[in-house]
């Protein structure tokens, strides 16, 4: 069955939480606000804001904590991904999420100095690779 691709800029409603699996995976997950902008005549207004739940593995998760907080607009790709489980109660739930591919700040609104990572996400300084043209 094919993944649905989505890729969703919004801002962040709080700062990235990173945990770690058993196996010592990390694990970062943040909401992301989006808003859209709605022509109302010769007037633009927002539309009503959606929340999406994005998860991210490993170096990423690592690399978007250090890198987002509360309130920055950021761009994601992902794919969308249904989890469902049952309460202690017996009422069974379902929530759609993002696990992210790719994350990054929005330049429109910002910028930002991409700084190379080594394997233990560790700053390794500036691009040292030739230019591919």
């Amino acid at each position: 069955m094919p993944d649905t691709h989505v890729t969703i800029t919004g801002n962040l409603t709080d700062d990235p939480e990173v945990t770690f699996t058993p196996n010592g995976a990390a694990v970062c997950n943040f909401r992301l606000a989006v808003t859209p902008r709605i022509k109302d005549g010769d007037q633009w207004k927002d539309g009503e804001t959606s929340f999406f739940r994005i998860n991210l593995w490993r170096d990423l998760a690592s690399h978007a904590a250090e890198s987002l907080s509360k309130g920055d607009r950021a761009l994601v790709i992902g794919r969308l991904k249904a989890r469902s489980w049952e309460t202690p109660e017996g009422d069974k739930r379902t929530v759609v999420e993002v696990q992210a591919e790719e994350v990054g700040p929005s330049l429109r609104w910002a910028t930002a100095k991409p700084e190379r990572t080594t394997g233990n996400g560790k700053s390794a300084g500036q691009f040292n690779d030739d230019p591919p043209f």
